[in-house]
């Protein structure tokens, strides 16, 4: 989904697989997500995140007040990783040539710097999933019962 402009409160609450990208949220977005993927390319109201399980959103905050919006209490705010900048890059040009957006359009103009501004709002409990995930399959054992293992805390 690629809405151009800002969308009102509780947006994506339990998404449970959907991409979406629009160029701001109320309060309490992204509330109980389970999974899916949320680009925000502006700001975000109060309460970001809480109840967030599952899922990654990506947060264009480039006057560094994210923080101070987001729910840390199932969250972890990390940097991106290349293989992160590369799926964000193609969904921000693909909002921009479907909806024709002038904040994708100035964030892809300064992509080297821009890009530097994204924060990653990660679940603690799903990273530690896939980190298990990853684990057992670099060590050749059974990623399922890792995954499940993990999961049970």
């Amino acid at each position: 989904m690629y809405l151009r402009g800002i969308v009102g409160e509780r947006f994506c609450v339990r998404n449970s697989g959907a991409i979406a990208v629009v160029e701001g949220v109320g309060d309490h977005g992204c509330e109980y997500m389970t999974g899916g993927r949320v680009v925000v390319l502006g700001g975000t109201g109060r309460n970001f995140g809480a109840g967030m399980s599952g899922g990654i959103a990506y947060v264009h905050d480039p006057d560094n007040t994210f923080l101070l919006r987001v729910n840390p209490e199932m969250v972890d705010l990390d940097p991106l990783d290349e293989a992160d900048l590369e799926w964000l890059q193609d969904r921000i040009s693909r909002h921009e040539r479907e909806t024709g957006s002038t904040v994708a359009g100035s964030i892809l103009e300064d992509w080297a710097s821009a890009s530097n501004a994204f924060v990653k709002v990660m679940p603690k409990d799903f990273k530690r999933v896939l980190d298990a995930e990853r684990r057992a399959l670099a060590e050749g054992s059974d990623p399922i019962e890792a995954v499940m293992a993990a999961a049970r805390g």
